[in-house]
């Protein structure tokens, strides 16, 4: 058996960079989950045609909070209108911050489909039986309230973090993954999911900012924790629309 035709599929990175390049291998993961689900051999020419544009994007929770500091949509608009001219049918953005100009990016692009992050998790936990769920983010995904709005749609209660934590979080993101200390990033992101864990047990911590999960499932008391990839949930989606299974 094979698919009997593939769609190109464009990736939106560099915000950061690591994070982009991770989520090329979310993509082939879920890629690979495709074709075993479907009887597919797992050879090269089973992957689909996908597109990486990393490019230099101003700082997303730094525009959001000043009008005046450099602005991101134009450097994304830029982008996604190259991976449409190179045959893009369906674009994934591979940061969560970004999706504050989500809509606006879709109204110059109509002929893409822009995935949506938030959507996409809040539904995956709704498909999961998820009720509640605790959101790890940057100030401006919370500001937005991105993930509140979708989690709330679905049913889902939000449970956000006590100040304190969320200050770690932005410690970890940007002196630590950003600038290229996983050390102290394992070590904010270990505190931060300490506290939440003896508050709130077992309910699930998503991972919204992808820098998270590229240090936080390294610490060893992450084993206990319930944690959940909103990368790896998007890149699951594009996976599909490669395939033309949704």
């Amino acid at each position: 058996m094979s698919f009997a035709k593939t769609y190109p599929v464009g990736i939106l990175g560099g915000m950061g960079p690591a994070a982009g390049v991770d989520f090329v291998r979310l993509f082939l993961s879920a890629c690979e989950r495709c074709l075993r689900e479907h009887g597919v051999a797992i050879v090269d020419q089973a992957f689909p045609e996908h597109w990486l544009a990393q490019i230099p994007v101003a700082d997303r929770s730094r525009a959001l909070r000043d009008p005046n500091a450099p602005q991101p949509l134009e450097g994304m608009s830029l982008a996604i209108a190259r991976l449409v001219g190179l045959g893009a049918r369906t674009v994934a953005v591979a940061c969560n911050t970004a999706h504050a100009w989500q809509a606006a990016l879709q109204r110059e692009h109509p002929d893409v489909e822009l995935l949506h992050i938030a959507r996409e998790t809040a539904s995956h936990l709704r498909a999961s039986g998820v009720t509640s769920a605790i959101l790890l983010a940057t100030e401006g995904t919370y500001r937005m309230a991105l993930y509140q709005e979708a989690f709330e749609a679905c049913g889902i209660h939000c449970v956000l973090p006590p100040a304190p934590e969320r200050d770690a979080l932005m410690e970890g993101i940007y002196g630590g993954v950003k600038a290229g200390s996983l050390e102290l990033a394992r070590e904010r992101f270990a505190a931060v999911g300490r506290v939440l864990y003896e508050q709130h047990g077992h309910l699930p911590m998503v991972m919204a900012c992808t820098e998270i999960p590229l240090a936080m499932p390294f610490i060893d008391e992450a084993r206990a924790w319930r944690l959940v990839d909103p990368a790896e949930v998007l890149a699951s989606a594009l996976a599909r629309r490669a395939y033309g299974l949704t």
